[in-house]
This record gives C-alpha cells, sequence and structure tokens, in this order.
C-alpha cells in the first residue's frame, strides 16, 4: 500500500470554509492546500501538482467557471469539484458545460466527501512527494 497522499487545491475565498474544508479532507487522508483567489490558485498550479481541484463558483478577481476552464489549460485531466453555495441548476449546468466532474450544493459536505472519495478512488495519486 502506498503512503502517496492524494492532493487537493481547495479555492475558497471564504477562509472559515477553505479550512473547515481542509480540516475534514485531511481527516480522510488527503493533502490539503487552501488558495483564496483565482490569481493565487493559478500560481500554485505553476510551482505544484494536484490531483483535484474544489472550486467555489464565486471568488474575488473572476468566477470558478472562469478558473475551472483555465485549470484544464494547465493542468488537463486533473478533475474539478464545485463546492459553493449557489444551487441553482442554471449554476451546475454552467460548471459542467465548463469542464468540471462535479457540482455541491454548500452546506452538503457529506456529499462533497463523497464525490471526491469516487473521483480519487481510482486515481494513481502520484503527485504527493
Amino acid at each position: 500500500m502506498s503512503d502517496t497522499k492524494c492532493r487537493i487545491l481547495c479555492i475558497d475565498d471564504h477562509h472559515d470554509s477553505a479550512e473547515m474544508l481542509r480540516l475534514l479532507l485531511s481527516h480522510e487522508d488527503y493533502d490539503v492546500v487552501i488558495a483564496t483567489s483565482i490569481a493565487e490558485a493559478l500560481e500554485l498550479t505553476r510551482t505544484e501538482s494536484f490531483d483535484l481541484y474544489v472550486l467555489d463558483r464565486r471568488l474575488p478577481d473572476g468566477t470558478g467557471i472562469e478558473l475551472c476552464q483555465k485549470l484544464a489549460q494547465v493542468a488537463p485531466g486533473v478533475p474539478c469539484i464545485f463546492y459553493t453555495g449557489d444551487a441553482y441548476e442554471l449554476h451546475r449546468q454552467q460548471a459542467m458545460a465548463a469542464g468540471a466532474h462535479g457540482y455541491v450544493a454548500k452546506p452538503h459536505v457529506e456529499a462533497l466527501i463523497e464525490a471526491v472519495g469516487k473521483l480519487l478512488a481510482d486515481n494513481e495519486c502520484t503527485t504527493a512527494s
């Protein structure tokens, strides 16, 4: 059994939400890094590798939709899941059209953990050192 942990980049401008996700996902044995803006997330992707991105839909310097599209270009093959308070079907459709692999409405953290687990279950998470 490998000791390699899957690495998740959580992008949420609300520090409390991001920290809660970091703690919960770390408890599930993932290595979680937090970014609070699109710029910070893109900078992290230049220097680090991740196995999954968890995005909020609203960010201070743009939208999660824009970020999802940019991440698909800079890190093709790395899935994105939205975890957001925007629960309308239209928002989910926009996210999926932008390349998202999942869309979970806040505050359903159990559903997020389940979605993360399903996406990473078959992955060889070799990006962590």
